[in-house]
């Protein structure tokens, strides 16, 4: 019993100490006391559409290389996967039977003409005979047809010569088009026919130009048309300017130079409901970088929201009920304001719920509440902007580049510069 006297006499006496160390602290904290936090200014700007999409590289044309006249293979004359100009002898079908073909149809040729000649001078003498009525009219009717179906038989015996000429020309056979080669699908030796998949031999891309096709989500595309048309999106001050694609490839770096749109589909894909674009990039030196059928990404570029308010990402809360901003009214007093729009880049772009120049609570949102009293601690917001047709250094390097067109700064403004305010700094500290 003693022992619990003593030990209860002690615990009075913390209480007692603890107690009046409380009431002390309490005299020392003013009553409505604003306390600092960081705040911003709302600010409207011109921001960059900064948009990524996936992408597909392909050849502006695909073909393939299919033989026009049977026979054996006997010659591969190009290096598999190598470019190639238009009009280069790719393959050789052996040429003997159609250089036959062409000296018989030549003779052909020859005898038609023979005959023709013949028949010709046969006409003339029945029409001279004719008119000193010194035939009979069969005669002469006979010598005219001879002569019409000799005439005939030339045309058809040139022709025969020009088909084997041109069967004996495709025993070449060239590449239509300047552009990459494909594997050879057929071997030397191999019999070829024209109808068939003996016919085909090759493949080849034409890589200058290039195509990238990519396709945009149909309520985005909507939405942005709908922008553009209210002046919201802009490319320049007169809207002329062409909206360019740079290609980003999965190690992050950047293909230096950028592609045009050239090509928007003019219906909705029902199963993916997007909308097809395609932009068109020069490749004059036959780039190896850019491989058809290869994925990549896009930015878009050249294109800007007009006059759009943002704060920093930190200063938005997302809570159940919506998104909200607390803004310091003119009394230091925050207000919990609704706000509606979208995060990107690290900004927040309003769309409503908040005014060009309100100062709102830069961060340190769940610790606030609405109706408290705060002394601003203003920071300087800015967006920079960064130009992707320049060339850059560190963000070329794989795995470095940069997804975003803008930088959010945030610095501090010296005091001199701000104006006092009820509860400001210096009021605060002389309390």
């Amino acid at each position: 019993m003693k022992f619990l006297k003593i030990f209860s006499v002690f615990c009075f006496s913390v209480f007692l100490v603890f107690s009046v160390s409380s009431c002390k602290n309490k005299k020392n904290v003013p009553q409505n006391a604003a306390y600092p936090v960081n705040a911003v200014k709302v600010l409207k700007t011109d921001l960059p559409f900064d948009m990524q999409y996936p992408a597909q590289l392909a050849g502006s044309l695909e073909i393939q290389i299919r033989a026009q006249v049977g026979g054996i293979l006997k010659a591969m004359l190009y290096q598999e996967g190598s470019y190639v100009t238009g009009g280069t002898q790719l393959f050789q079908i052996d040429d003997e039977p159609y250089k036959i073909a062409l000296e018989k149809a030549q003779a052909i040729f020859e005898q038609a003409q023979s005959v023709e000649t013949q028949t010709k001078n046969d006409y003339k003498r029945m029409e001279y005979l004719h008119k000193r009525n010194s035939i009979s009219q069969k005669d002469y009717d006979d010598a005219v047809a001879a002569y019409k179906s000799a005439q005939a038989n030339v045309k058809s015996a040139q022709a025969e010569v020009d088909n084997a000429k041109m069967n004996l020309k495709y025993t070449k056979v060239a590449a239509p088009i300047s552009g990459l080669t494909g594997i050879s699908i057929q071997s030397i030796g191999s019999l070829i026919l024209p109808a068939g998949d003996s016919g085909l031999l090759t493949t080849m891309v034409q890589t200058d130009p290039m195509f990238i096709n990519f396709s945009i989500p149909s309520n985005q595309f909507v939405n942005l048309a709908k922008e553009f048309t209210e002046g919201k999106i802009i490319t320049d001050e007169k809207n002329v300017s062409p909206i360019l694609v740079q290609i980003v490839f999965s190690d992050g770096s950047a293909y230096p130079e950028n592609a045009k749109i050239v090509f928007f589909d003019n219906s909705e894909n029902p199963d993916t409901s997007s909308i097809l674009v395609r932009a068109v990039l020069p490749n004059p030196q036959g780039q190896r970088l850019l491989i058809p059928g290869h994925f990549v990404r896009v930015n878009l570029l050249g294109v800007s929201y007009k006059d759009e308010l943002v704060v920093p990402d930190s200063a938005v809360l997302e809570t159940p009920a919506g998104a909200i901003a607390y803004v310091i009214n003119q009394n230091s007093i925050l207000e919990a304001r609704p706000v509606k729009g979208q995060l990107k880049n690290g900004v927040y772009m309003i769309a409503s719920g908040l005014n060009e120049g309100d100062n709102i609570v830069l961060d340190g949102l769940i610790k606030v509440r609405p109706g408290e009293k705060v002394t601003p601690v203003m920071k300087e917001f800015a967006i920079q902007v960064k130009d992707k047709n320049q060339p850059e250094t560190a963000a070329n390097i794989p795995g470095s580049y940069s997804q975003t067109e803008t930088e959010v700064i945030i610095k501090d403004i010296p005091v001199s510069q701000i104006p006092l305010v009820s509860g400001s700094v210096e009021e605060t500290t002389n309390n």
